[in-house]
């Protein structure tokens, strides 16, 4: 029988109501009252940890209590599955009608279904983009555009692989028992209950991309999630796949507990550069000048503290039988012909350290870089659908090399404080418009790029780090140009935007004093939430009205 507090706070009708049906709902719950205290502690723990790293009580390396796990090389993880056995090619966005049937049709080997930084949490990304792959799925997503231009799903799509909001979300219109589910949960729980059996019909199965993890302690939590649901909707133990992003500076320690953790379920590890680089100056960036970051593009992957990582990632993966798959290529291609060649050229050379350095495939943002990133790992791979018997026994790193952020070189400068002031400004007005992948000057930004950017402001302010010009960075400084580049966004944005909230936004979290973890954590519950429920969701699920 459905509890009596299981609430609806938003709209469920129309459409909606084909996901959010009592059994669908119930079993989201359901997963969250089981799993919601464990989910609380670890965020709890995440945060305590950030605390003692900052106060300069604990120093980030290598765990000593899991050492026998890293030195047992019996165990193996369960690897691919149909579907995911080539991987050379996969292509990222939100599950938004065009983009679902663009990414499935790219020629990309998997395409990762958004609901978490390219996605804003509205509570109608969150329900469409849900009926889309359910309809992408079973081949009812087939729609023509006011202007006459068909969209179909074609015959040889990408696999689909899911990436859920991660764990310090939550979603405020379904409330359990009186508080706000968990976005992982909710994102997870919709799309395994209504897709999971069309995927296996389909030849396929139920993947997952698991975000911004810091600890094995979380891979566990989510591997007991994946065990409970297989078992509450009958599907063989092991059926799930997931693929875990190394995005945290925590994470890149742990690499090889987090594959244990999830060893019957976990296909392979990603380098998700840009959440690297931020999560890196939020843990690190209180402890002083040799913590600096440069300007953002000056913070490459062949910088030795990025290259560490990298290589770290493919030999912990091959060792365990675990897929690597490389980073974003952000890139958009331009109707300038040379600027088009200069950028494919960028890609093409990142990809080719990626391929050469034994990652198995690599991610793009748009589907014209698909057959960029192809040619390189086909010539490569050639008929293998990967190069896991790489296992790059050459690569020793140390938790020094991980931590040598000096090692970057680079220096700050007025136009990258410029750039991060325009890009957060613009990103954030995008999120409240309910856009959360914008391209913004010839790269796809989201919202991991909008925390380097208010990141590295708070880090330079904080640390009082010098411009190259020989100015400290100052907050009358920032505040200065910040003034100057709202001048600039609102001018090329015209009416309708939201710049005065995103600037809002940007300095609470990005000129206090105290860092808040995530910026859209706060964001979220102030511009994307409903006030109350609606006249069709006011306890649409519950047993006694």
């Amino acid at each position: 029988m459905l509890n009596h507090r299981v609430e609806i706070v938003g709209e469920s009708g129309g459409r909606f109501a084909e996901i959010l049906t009592p059994e669908a709902v119930e079993f989201v719950a359901r997963l969250d009252r089981e799993f919601a205290e464990r989910r609380v502690e670890l965020l709890a723990a995440r945060r305590q940890r950030r605390e003692r790293i900052a106060a300069g009580h604990e120093t980030l390396g290598f765990l000593a209590d899991t050492k026998h796990i890293r030195e047992d090389d019996s165990w193996t993880v369960a690897g691919a599955a149909p579907g995911l056995v080539d991987r050379r090619v996969e292509i990222t966005g939100p599950p938004e009608q065009k983009m679902t049937v663009n990414a499935l049709n790219s020629g990309a080997k998997v395409w990762l279904a958004d609901f978490e930084d390219a996605s804003a949490p509205k509570w109608d990304n969150v329900i469409n983009g849900q009926l889309n792959l359910r309809d992408a799925i079973s081949g009812k997503l087939d729609f023509t555009t006011e202007a006459g231009k068909r969209y179909a799903v074609g015959d040889d799509p990408a696999t689909i692989v899911v990436r859920p909001r991660g764990w310090h979300l939550v979603d405020k219109h379904l409330l359990v028992d009186g508080r706000p589910i968990s976005g992982s949960l909710l994102d997870f729980g919709l799309y395994l209950f209504h897709s999971a059996q069309l995927q296996l019909d389909n030849g396929k199965g139920p993947y997952f991309y698991l975000p911004k993890l810091e600890s094995h302690r979380e891979a566990r939590l989510w591997n007991d999630v994946f065990v409970r649901a297989q078992e509450l909707l009958g599907i063989p133990r092991g059926t799930i796949r997931a693929t875990v992003l190394i995005e945290t500076i925590p994470a890149a320690f742990e690499m090889e507990e987090i594959l244990y953790e999830l060893r019957e379920h976990i296909a392979g590890l990603n380098a998700g550069r840009w959440d690297y680089i931020f999560s890196i100056i939020k843990t690190l960036g209180p402890l002083g000048e040799a913590y600096v970051t440069p300007d953002r593009h000056q913070i490459t992957m062949t910088v030795p503290f990025m290259r560490a990582y990298t290589e770290l990632l493919v030999r912990t993966t091959h060792k365990r039988g675990a897929y690597a798959i490389g980073g974003m290529a952000a890139a958009i291609p331009s109707k300038d012909p040379e600027a088009n060649a200069a950028a494919l050229e960028k890609v093409k050379a990142d990809k080719e350290r990626e391929a050469g350095d034994g990652f198995d495939g690599s991610w793009v943002a748009h589907p014209g870089l698909v057959s960029t990133c192809r040619e390189v790992f086909d010539g490569v791979l050639g008929d293998k659908p990967n190069q896991l018997d790489r296992l790059r026994e050459d690569v020793t790193v140390t938790a020094e090399q991980l931590l040598d952020i000096r090692s970057a070189g680079g220096e700050v400068t007025e136009k990258g404080l410029r750039v991060n002031l325009a890009i957060g400004l613009r990103y954030i007005d995008a999120w409240l418009r309910g856009n959360g992948a914008v391209a913004i000057f010839g790269l796809m930004e989201d919202a991991a790029t909008a925390e380097i950017s208010r990141c590295q402001i708070w880090q330079w302010v904080g640390q009082g780090t010098k411009l190259a010009d020989g100015r400290t960075v100052t907050r009358e400084l920032v505040e200065t140009l910040l003034l100057e580049e709202l001048g600039a966004a609102r001018a090329e944005l015209g009416d309708g935007n939201r710049l005065d909230e995103a600037k809002q936004i940007l300095v609470e979290t990005g000129l206090n004093q105290n860092l808040p973890s995530f910026l859209t954590t706060g964001a979220y519950a102030q511009y994307l939430t409903s006030a109350r429920p609606t006249p069709n969701g006011v306890g649409l699920h519950a047993a006694a009205r």
